[in-house]
């Protein structure tokens, strides 16, 4: 099963929701963080920084005009095989819930079309029929 964190609040301008490092980056700008969660947060966050690339690609359409322009549709899922990836995004979902931000985790085979994929994520088009979509 692929896997994707996300929080309730919507993508500007998208049916999708946020994913959870929109959240993380929140929590570690809070000027009343206490430091040892200061200190954790940001740790988990270099860690991604450091072992998840920044998707190259987000949508199917290879336009240089308006669509280009818009939001692009494309999700990021964790692939079954990061299985390091996901217990540190587990780990995060933790320390998030723990303040405030409550983490859902999306589960899915087919996530949609796919038009980014490394080692350890895709990033997928959802599928028009998707039940996990809003």
């Amino acid at each position: 099963m692929y896997l994707r964190f996300v929080r309730q609040t919507s993508m500007p301008g998208a049916r999708s929701r946020e994913g959870f490092f929109v959240a993380a980056y929140e929590l570690s700008r809070n000027t009343n963080l206490d430091e040892t969660t200061y200190n954790h947060v940001t740790e988990l966050l270099v860690w991604f920084g450091g072992n998840l690339a920044a998707p190259k690609k987000f949508s199917r359409t290879t336009s240089k005009g308006h669509y280009r322009r818009m939001d692009t549709p494309g999700l990021s899922w964790f692939k079954p095989s990061a299985q390091l990836h996901v217990k540190k995004a587990f780990e995060l979902k933790a320390l998030l819930d723990e303040h405030g931000h409550a983490i859902e985790v999306l589960k899915a085979r087919r996530p949609g079309y796919v038009v980014f994929e490394d080692r350890h994520q895709i990033v997928a088009e959802p599928f028009a029929d998707d039940h996990w979509f809003a």
